[in-house]
């Protein structure tokens, strides 16, 4: 091997040593590597200049990565998927009965979706599906995890590996024109299958192979309980059903304690009691719980004042604001105070030391020490958060209302979407441009803001997609892919091109397992790409089991990003995901060995 090349594998060992032992976040550590490389750039040319490694953080790949981030948002936002995912997951008779009715779905919407964001969607949604139903969350968390993963192998815009590897693809492009792209749907003949079959055997085993442990989130009580009004919209979805069908029976940490309609209240209120538009509900539980009630459709607050806020809703949030004693409001109510009109801010809940206070909002006489629960603008933080007024003033996270009235338009941008990026052969528009379209028409229609779009981006992920796009290049550039392939074909050559196939997929398997996937897919493809040459075989037998490699490895939390976001919530232990994940990156890998050489001949 060239010395050039030699340095490459120092390099490369000693980022997949900082990744194992965590000593820094992927994007820290593989921008070192690069910083490392451009630098030998001054004493041969052989490696990447600083041009070069800045060139490829505009690849299509990463690009498209970005733009569906994006997408992604608009549909969180708008809540287009709450309804579907609520009727679809219902109330299970078994752990296997709702391991699989969490899965199914998950899946198909991480086969159109980029994995990351479908897992925090649902975070929220299987948590308080555990707490509504009994079930341990230790024993859908990572199934959840899991399935998003198997979706993402089943659609090229599945996982942001896929593109990574779509990238690398169009970057070899430039030296060989015969070098295909993947299609929308080029790797869902392997995928589907491997989805299939793991999520199968997720079911069948987990029983023995996944522990029955409570998160440490499940433990802390949150004594803060408010008492919240939420009135019924006119021709709201919710009006006409009973309390049962519309969900408001098993609210976990809350309760619908009566319900005012026309001047009359109806307490002790059961599953079979009909809403109607109009009614007033009054809630009781914790702030977390009242978030949940702001993002169900046909529900808003009940006070008056709020609509009468100047901001449109969706540029609303939540605050937490304890009155101080030097308040001007302290011994007047609310509506004598002109809350709204003094601070911009509405108090919909008011908490007094665990005491459930009766009466209307607007009748609430404020001591000192009161936690109010406001609608307002998020400036009002900034603005009150040293006011003498508040002891203390605090945002929530994720209190933003959902633009319902957008969800239908939101689904349909992402259909066509979908469609334009399909038929790609026939209208030229390629995925970055079809989702760029989307992007643009999520904007335009109003299904999220500028500042959502900005904060929607993943900046980590994106730099650590393109610092690996860089270190794939100088595997190449300097000798070491072709110097690997020299050896994995003098090995494994007299066993046929399938065993050769076999060890490319293992070791990207290990790489994913120990790093992370997109840096596991970018150092081993240009090792591919040379293997493929010696052999004399196509590109794309290699490219798919390097996509499906990179993104499914099960048997650690560093596998993949959403096994360490499930991680805490789950109650895991590492050796939890290790006692499932092992036999699953068995099944995967055996699967998807034996059809990709099925559709794509070696």
């Amino acid at each position: 091997m060239p010395w050039e090349a030699w340095v490459s594998l120092v390099v490369v060992l000693l980022i997949l040593f900082a990744l194992a032992r965590n000593l820094a976040g992927p994007d820290v550590v593989l921008v070192g590597g690069v910083l490392v490389l451009t630098l030998f750039n001054i004493v041969s040319e052989r490696f990447p200049s600083a041009r070069e490694a800045a060139a490829a953080f505009g690849n299509e790949g990463l690009l498209t990565v970005g733009v569906l981030f994006v997408v992604a948002a608009g549909l969180t936002e708008t809540g287009a998927l709450g309804p579907l995912t609520n009727r679809l997951l219902g109330r299970p008779t078994s752990i296997a009965h709702a391991q699989l009715r969490l899965m199914v779905p998950v899946a198909g919407m991480s086969s159109f979706l980029n994995n990351t964001p479908v897992v925090a969607m649902f975070m929220p949604i299987v948590s308080d599906w555990c707490k509504r139903t009994g079930l341990s969350p230790s024993a859908l968390f990572i199934p959840l995890s899991y399935a998003a993963v198997l979706g993402g192998v089943c659609t090229l815009i599945g996982t942001s590996t896929n593109l990574v590897v779509q990238g690398l693809l169009i970057e070899a492009q430039r030296t060989d024109p015969s070098i295909p792209r993947l299609g929308m749907f080029t790797l869902t003949p392997v995928g589907v299958p491997v989805a299939v079959v793991g999520m199968l055997f997720i079911v069948a085993t987990s029983r023995w192979l996944l522990p029955r442990r409570t998160s440490a989130g499940e433990t802390l009580a949150d004594p803060r309980q408010y008492t919240v009004e939420m009135m019924i919209e006119p021709d709201s979805a919710v009006a006409g059903r009973t309390v049962e069908q519309a969900g408001l029976r098993h609210l976990p940490g809350m309760f619908l304690a009566e319900i005012e309609r026309r001047g009359e209240r109806l307490v002790a209120v059961g599953p079979e009691q009909v809403l109607q538009q109009g009614d007033r509900l009054v809630f009781v539980g914790v702030v977390e719980s009242v978030l949940d009630l702001q993002r169900i459709r046909g529900l808003v607050p009940a006070p008056d004042q709020v609509f009468k806020l100047d901001a449109p809703r969706h540029n609303r949030c939540l605050v937490e604001a304890v009155v101080s004693g030097a308040s001007p409001l302290v011994g007047r109510s609310i509506r004598d105070g002109r809350f709204r009109t003094r601070y911009g801010a509405v108090v919909i809940a008011v908490h007094r030391n665990g005491e459930r206070l009766n009466q209307k909002i607007g009748d609430i006489v404020l001591r000192p020490g009161d936690t109010l629960l406001l609608e307002t603008r998020p400036i009002f933080v900034s603005t009150y958060r040293n006011s003498p007024e508040f002891f203390l003033v605090s945002g929530l996270e994720g209190s933003t209302p959902r633009r319902h009235h957008r969800a239908g338009v939101a689904v349909a941008i992402v259909a066509a979407m979908v469609v334009l990026s399909s038929l790609e052969s026939t209208t030229g528009i390629s995925l970055f441009t079809a989702a760029l379209l989307a992007v643009a028409a999520m904007g335009v229609s109003g299904c999220l803001s500028a500042e959502q779009a900005r904060r929607s981006l993943d900046w980590s992920t994106l730099v650590a997609i393109g610092a690996a796009l860089v270190i794939g290049r100088a595997i190449e550039t300097t000798g070491l892919a072709q110097a690997v392939s020299g050896i994995l074909v003098e090995w494994f050559k007299p066993w046929g091109p399938r065993a050769v196939l076999a060890v490319i997929y293992l070791i990207t398997l290990l790489f994913t397992e120990l790093v992370t996937n997109n840096a596991a897919a970018a150092l081993m493809f240009p090792v591919a790409l040379a293997t493929a040459a010696e052999l004399g075989s196509p590109i794309l037998p290699f490219a798919i089991v390097i996509a499906i490699a990179a993104s499914a490895g099960f048997a650690t939390p560093l596998g993949y990003q959403t096994h360490l976001m499930v991680y805490g919530p789950g109650g895991y232990r590492f050796s939890d995901f290790m006692r499932i994940g092992i036999p699953l990156d068995l099944v995967a890998m055996a699967v998807a060995l034996m059809l990709t050489p099925l559709f794509f001949p070696l």
